[in-house]
């Protein structure tokens, strides 16, 4: 199956368009006709590929979100299961997405956009982490608690890479939660 550059460019164009308002207004504020005035598309082509704002904001959340999946998983790759001790940074591609993503995270994290962008990040977290870390030596009560309090690590080290206006490089803040981590299981 081929894949249509046209129908990229064109999402390309709306998702950048969706983030560059975001910046401006709530996702709720934002009218069709001023996102295709701004990515220079007709409402046309726009409900040729979406119903609605919040549909076109779904679909860029969920790349986001299928990205940082696949951030989240690459250290769990070259070793199963994973050891802190042996953790190479290098594997660490969390951050890399972030950066990927900077104008996105930059929104989410920004003090004056809802708080729900906010948990709907925190609960992408949450959901990979269940699936994807053994808390099973654990009581069912204390598993809750320690996927959340890991969830929001990852989010607190993001917010303070963001608050620093992302000076340090990916790789930095990998080489910096490695440490971290070593720290805290020594």
């Amino acid at each position: 199956m081929s894949v249509d550059l046209r129908i990229i460019k064109t999402k390309e164009r709306l998702h950048e368009s969706l983030i560059a308002l975001l910046k401006e207004m709530p996702l709720e504020k934002i009218k069709i006709s001023v996102l295709c005035q701004r990515a220079q598309i007709n409402r046309g082509t726009f409900y040729l590929h979406y119903a609605s704002v919040d549909a076109l904001f779904a679909d860029f959340f969920e790349q986001i979100i299928a990205d940082l999946r696949e951030a989240y998983l690459e250290p769990l790759r070259t070793k199963s299961p994973l050891k802190i001790k042996e953790l190479d940074p290098k594997t660490v591609r969390i951050f890399h997405h972030i950066k990927k993503y900077e104008s996105f995270y930059r929104i989410v994290f920004s003090k004056n956009v809802p708080l729900a962008y906010y948990y709907m990040l925190l609960e992408q977290i949450t959901v990979n982490l269940q699936q994807n870390t053994n808390v099973s030596s654990y009581d069912e009560r204390v598993q809750g608690y320690l996927v959340a309090y890991q969830a929001n690590a990852i989010i607190g080290l993001a917010l303070q890479w963001a608050e620093r206006d992302f000076q340090e490089t990916a790789e930095e803040l990998s080489e910096i939660l490695v440490q971290i981590l070593r720290t805290k299981s020594e």
